[in-house]
């Protein structure tokens, strides 16, 4: 009070500008002190630009790597700024763990980017939160166990599927092809049945546009200019034509599965549900309106789960499927041994799911495969729904989280070889399959990916009747040493396009 005093007495106009700027550099260190404050409470991480944050020091092709590289000098909990608004990345498979399942809570919600508010796929189950999401994840669950997955009838749907697709490899006769299509095919076919009944033919005009659709609108996303737009969506003026692509590809894809959609809807047979979309579409004659929030059960949901899973159960899988032939033409020791041991314990036979604990080797392999191809290296981005001291770091409601799936799948303290393709990773000295708690390839917690237990089914089946029935060699005139394994950049790490030989066991 005395300062104050003293202060009024001596103010003078003469004086005025000297006061002022006292004043304000009272105010700024008192600024500085109590956000230095903050600052040293918050996780650390490189210094941000004013505007700009950290977006210089970003490779947006490949922001894993960035952020790998920023782990090593920040820790496993660090923070970096997309313009103003701070990210928080975590790191390796301890802190990642105890993020999603010790503060699944905390770190439970979906950050919703603009790219979902633009395509109104703000709906479903992948970018939505709250009630609407609880209903909408648990009912696709309920559905598609019911139609399946997990099951006998859908192991057998994927085993029909599976013959079919080896007939098309077949008609190559041995010839190098590009695979990826028509694993495509085989792969968005098990959805279709889930989802809408039934399957389409491959040369189907219909069902080729919707899986060229679904790819497009994946690879869109992944493009440096949408990854840069979602962080920064005031560019968006800057970034219009980019933007207006992907909003035409998703309106595509849209109209295509409206109108499967409005196909069901009017052959819809309430004595016989074909699809997990016949159930959403009537919901009310399956379920008591006492357990069940009818309102959540609207045609923006509908289109969106029908998306979500059309983009989870097809690129995922499809990718790692790819993966996996291009690492076992790569090492030609573990395929023949993977054929030895199919040869020993199924001989002649089609694979059952039921065999999997008899082929410890096998089992090995596909883990590893999916380990070391990590396609999601930082899975979908989430948000804290509240504030939240983690690790001694205080994170503020609202924040969005990333986990760093590359960090957890190549953990150097939890993989002997975690750059390398290293089946022995999943076996015991004795050569038993033994599960390994870093192999997180679908993540952790309340946002876990739905469809887990279907892709282990997938790829099971198809990994090991590919072998029964080819071996993969690479084109003529390649070197298994000449195979490309550099990642293309995208929505999802996938290979180089290639071309591999399937030569006939058969």
């Amino acid at each position: 009070m005395g300062i104050l005093k003293a202060f009024l007495r001596s103010f003078s106009p003469t004086s005025f500008l000297g006061d002022v700027a006292f004043l304000l550099l009272i105010y700024v260190c008192f600024s500085f002190i109590f956000s230095s404050k903050t600052y040293r409470h918050g996780p650390p991480g490189p210094k941000p630009l004013p505007l700009l944050g950290n977006l210089l020091q970003l490779d947006f092709k490949r922001l894993d790597r960035t952020f790998v590289e920023f782990s090593k000098k920040y820790g496993s909990v660090f923070a970096i700024y997309l313009g103003q608004r701070k990210v928080v990345i975590l790191a390796g498979y301890q802190t990642v763990k105890e993020a999603f399942v010790n503060y699944a809570e905390e770190f439970g919600d979906r950050d919703v980017p603009i790219v979902a508010k633009d395509t109104n796929l703000d709906h479903g189950i992948a970018w939505v939160n709250g009630d609407s999401w609880k209903e909408m994840r648990r009912f696709a669950l309920t559905n598609l166990k019911d139609f399946g997955m997990g099951k006998k009838a859908c192991e057998d749907k994927i085993i029909e599927e599976f013959h079919k697709l080896i007939k098309e490899f077949k008609k190559f006769k041995g010839e190098a092809f590009d695979m990826a299509q028509l694993m495509n095919f085989a792969v968005c076919n098990i959805i279709c049945s889930m989802v809408y009944g039934n399957r389409f033919e491959y040369g189907d005009p219909e069902f080729q546009t919707v899986i060229n659709k679904t790819g497009e609108s994946l690879n869109l996303l992944g493009t440096p200019a949408i990854k840069l737009y979602t962080l920064f969506p005031s560019l968006g003026k800057l970034l219009f034509s980019a933007r207006k692509k992907l909003k035409t590809t998703f309106e595509d894809n849209k109209r295509h599965h409206l109108t499967l959609l409005n196909r069901l809807r009017e052959t819809l047979n309430p004595q016989m549900f074909r699809g997990v979309a016949d159930v959403f579409i009537a919901p009310d004659l399956h379920l008591q309106e006492s357990e069940i929030s009818t309102s959540n059960y609207t045609d923006e949901n509908l289109l969106a789960i029908v998306i979500n899973l059309f983009a989870a159960g097809t690129e995922t899988t499809l990718t790692t499927l790819r993966w996996g032939l291009l690492f076992l033409t790569k090492h030609p020791k573990i395929q023949a041994k993977v054929q030895e041991e199919l040869n020993t314990v199924v001989g002649s036979r089609q694979v059952q799911v039921q065999d999997k604990q008899n082929l410890p080797f096998t089992n090995a392999v596909i883990h590893e495969i999916q380990r070391l191809a990590n396609i999601v290296p930082l899975a979908l981005a989430h948000s804290t729904s509240k504030d939240v001291i983690f690790q001694g770091h205080f994170i503020e409601k609202g924040t969005i989280v990333f986990p760093l799936l590359t960090t957890v799948l190549h953990d150097e303290s939890e993989w002997e070889k975690p750059y390398d393709f290293h089946p022995a990773h999943f076996l015991d000295k004795d050569g038993n399959f033994t599960k390994r708690d870093a192999f997180l390839p679908f993540s952790a917690g309340r946002r876990i990916c739905p469809g887990e237990s279907l892709a282990k089914m997938e790829l099971f089946i198809f990994f090991t009747t590919f072998l029964q029935h080819f071996r993969f060699t690479p084109p003529p005139g390649v070197s298994e040493e000449d195979l490309d394994l550099t990642a293309l950049p995208g929505g999802t790490l996938r290979p180089q396009p290639h071309k591999l030989c399937a030569v006939s066991l058969k």
